[in-house]
């Protein structure tokens, strides 16, 4: 059974308590050595950021398209493994905002970037030499983490055969998230840079999002992979009943668009385009889950949502008080 969000408890003369509680004395006495650290993920819109996350953890967690800014809020994942626990942090991609929506999702990846021990600087392969991550983050100054470049999409631009193997003192890493090529390199240097400390979660735990974030998430994934252009990106998706214990699992939610021509467009002639929809998200829902799903969606208008600071905080998106991040 898959785990979701729990924190990390440790077996003691205390009982089952929360690690955040345990004493060191108590905690040292009964643990062997742990190392954990936050790995954060970043680079531009489009570099296959999401689909190395998955590829690190070994599962499908974040959403993955070939249109750009698929990701939205930050989606962690988890994996431990000979006590040393690794929480990668995919984010948003960085990019200058041209609406709320977009200047709260820069604040979030901004935010984790400070927060984590260790980052992977994503720039794909067929680009050349990838700028200084401090000239996409500005506001941060120096930044005094370790950082490693990883030159992404290894399986269509493969290296050079005289390829740097760091660049300014920061090693350089060619990957494919498709193929593996690469991984175990980057997951040895992140274990490398893991700082001895109790996990922070868990070692069962593979995400610290609730399922409900993983049912919208993979709806969204459906859109951005049978609508247009355009369309996905004024699309986003809420949970609005999940009976756990039924089976299937009954998991109703709603699609919010901008405009009425929106909604006809993702309900489809017949309601065609949203049963297509929904079996697409259904089989990504079960696959994670582990369990068979009944999915069921309606859609509805929402207009301005990308641009209105409740309606994002509805959505699970933290707006600074002010509505601007």
């Amino acid at each position: 059974m898959l785990r979701f969000g729990l924190g990390a408890v440790i077996e003691s003369p205390e009982g089952l308590t929360p690690l955040s509680r345990v004493t060191t004395a108590t905690y040292n006495a009964f643990m062997p050595e742990q190392r954990s650290a936050t790995v954060a993920i970043v680079g531009k819109p489009n570099v296959g950021k999401s689909t190395l996350l998955n590829a690190l953890v070994g599962r499908k967690l974040a959403i993955t398209s070939a249109k750009p800014q698929a990701t939205r809020l930050p989606v962690v994942g988890i994996l431990t493994t000979e006590g040393t626990q690794l929480v990668f942090v995919d984010q948003p991609g960085l990019m200058h905002p041209r609406y709320l929506l977009q200047e709260v999702m820069r604040a979030a990846a901004i935010s984790w970037v400070r927060k984590s021990d260790a980052i992977l600087y994503l720039h794909p392969g067929s680009g050349g030499r990838p700028p200084r991550l401090e000239s996409l983050l500005p506001e941060l100054g120096s930044i005094k983490q370790p950082i490693a470049i990883v030159r992404t999409m290894a399986d269509r631009f493969p290296p050079p055969e005289a390829v740097p193997s760091s660049d300014e003192n920061r090693p350089v890493f060619w990957a494919s998230g498709l193929t593996g090529d690469g991984i175990p390199s980057i997951l040895e240097w992140c274990r490398a840079h893991a700082p001895i400390r109790p996990f922070l979660y868990d070692a069962d735990d593979l995400a610290t999002q609730p399922q409900r974030f993983f049912v919208t998430e993979f709806v969204r994934e459906a859109a951005f992979e049978h609508l247009g252009q355009e369309l996905p990106y004024s699309l986003i998706a809420e949970v609005d009943e999940f009976r756990e214990g039924s089976d299937p699992l009954y998991i109703r939610a709603t699609i919010y668009v901008e405009r009425e021509t929106q909604r006809r467009m993702v309900i489809g002639k017949g309601g065609k385009t949203i049963k297509t929809l929904g079996e697409y998200a259904r089989g990504k829902i079960e696959e994670l889950f582990e369990q068979q799903v009944y999915l069921d969606l309606w859609v509805k208008t929402l207009p301005k949502w990308r641009s209105e600071p409740h309606a994002l905080a509805r959505f699970g998106f933290s707006v600074p008080s002010g509505g601007s991040a």
